[in-house]
């Protein structure tokens, strides 16, 4: 296909001022019939030459970015002189012996550490340049940071994880973790747990474990409810560690049944809590003057294999004098004694509690002579107890000789 023309064929070239283009102008004859042709446009760019501004625009982009490198931030290393206070000087000194020189070199560093040198990042990545330290190396720093319980610890240990030679694992985000949660500093843990997640790694058992703990001991039980529920959810086995921290968290809400619903799935599966739970969730029966509830817990801590002490005894004793059932309180402390079981203080002071209010006068008088036949000394508060009484009772003299033997026996 072409289209008619009439005319003189001619040619000219012109140049545009604006773009810097060549253009050929083609005049063709007014008789001619010619095909549409697509004619090429030549620029700089295309005939491999650049604009001027073009390279200055390359010059100053190349000056800017040296002027970014030397501009950036550095630590400034200082070698550790005489300068220093006594108190790091002690420091310093006390670094173990074997430990790796590069590793004394960081720690002589932030033990004289101070912002105006620059950020604790800036002094590990100076440390990494010019070290090039392994995993074992920071495993070594974190470790002397925590022993000697130094306020950078959490701050060195989060910026090892980010750095490529320390080779961080889940154990590690665990670890830190766990580090916050013992201080009750949820949101860093959380922060921390965010990280791992975005980092690729899984929450397990340990991970999950902490945080109920966590919850648990900061007060909130929807938190350590939820986290608990994740765990079974994700099928992560549930271990006494497990257990334990959802059941204290059920003890600080004064949910008591719902702590003894999950000690009795724990035994379902042949897994017993630990001492502390169960004594957790006895005095809280126990203050509240729960004796049924106290004696169940009473009762199943011993299936679990744990022989009570004195102080758990008192804790049962003080649920029935609580609850006003003083002849099963003084049971529990025959039970005690039969048991060969040295009662403690309170547990005499509970008793001699519920004989002052049943004023049975001659069987506390009677307790106390097997008592002192046995080598067993009053205590402060059961020696109070008594002199209150036989106040009340107007007996002075046995009131001085109580208190001029307990001043003997103390």
């Amino acid at each position: 296909m072409g289209f008619t023309a009439y005319g003189v064929f001619s040619c000219s070239i012109q140049t545009s001022p604006l773009s810097n283009t060549i253009r050929r102008i083609h005049h063709y004859p007014l008789n001619c019939v010619f095909p549409l042709q697509k004619v090429t446009i030549f620029g700089y760019g295309e005939l491999g030459f650049k604009p001027l501004l073009a390279v200055s625009n390359v010059a100053a982009e190349k000056g800017s970015a040296e002027n970014q490198a030397n501009d950036k931030p550095r630590y400034k290393w200082v070698k550790i002189g005489s300068d220093i206070t006594e108190v790091q000087k002690q420091a310093i000194l006390k670094l173990p012996p074997k430990m790796a020189n590069r590793c004394k070199a960081l720690m002589q560093q932030i033990i004289c550490y101070s912002a105006e040198k620059g950020s604790v990042s800036l002094l590990l990545e100076a440390w990494v340049k010019s070290m090039k330290p392994e995993r074992a190396d920071w495993l070594e720093v974190l470790k002397e940071l925590d022993r000697l319980n130094h306020p950078l610890y959490f701050e060195v240990a989060e910026v090892s994880l980010l750095e490529e030679s320390f080779e961080a694992n889940v154990r590690d985000y665990t670890k830190l973790i766990h580090g916050y949660a013992k201080q009750n500093r949820l949101r860093e843990a959380e922060s921390m747990l965010l990280a791992m997640k975005t980092r690729g790694f899984t929450c397990d058992q340990v991970v999950l474990t902490a945080l109920v703990h966590m919850y648990s001991k900061a007060g909130n039980l929807k938190m350590a409810e939820d986290t608990f529920e994740e765990m079974r959810l994700l099928g992560v086995a549930l271990d006494k560690r497990s257990y334990g921290s959802m059941i204290m968290a059920y003890v600080r809400a004064g949910m008591l049944g719902e702590g003894e619903a999950l000690l009795r799935e724990m035994e379902e599966q042949e897994i017993y809590a630990g001492r502390e739970v169960y004594k957790a969730i006895l005095r809280a029966y126990s203050m509240i003057g729960d004796s049924k509830g106290a004696q169940r817990v009473f009762d199943t801590l011993q299936l679990a294999g744990i022989i009570p002490d004195a102080t758990v005894c008192g804790l049962l004793m003080n649920a029935y004098v609580v609850a006003g059932q003083l002849s099963e309180a003084c049971i529990a402390f025959e039970n005690l004694r039969r048991a060969g079981i040295e009662p403690n203080d309170k547990c005499i002071a509970l008793l001699l509690s519920a004989y002052e209010t049943e004023n049975n006068l001659s069987k506390a008088l009677d307790v106390l002579m097997n008592l002192e036949r046995d080598g067993v000394v009053l205590g402060r508060e059961a020696s109070e107890i008594l002199a209150r009484w036989f106040k009340k009772l107007g007996v002075v003299g046995e009131v001085e000789l109580v208190l001029r033997e307990f001043m003997h026996q103390t």
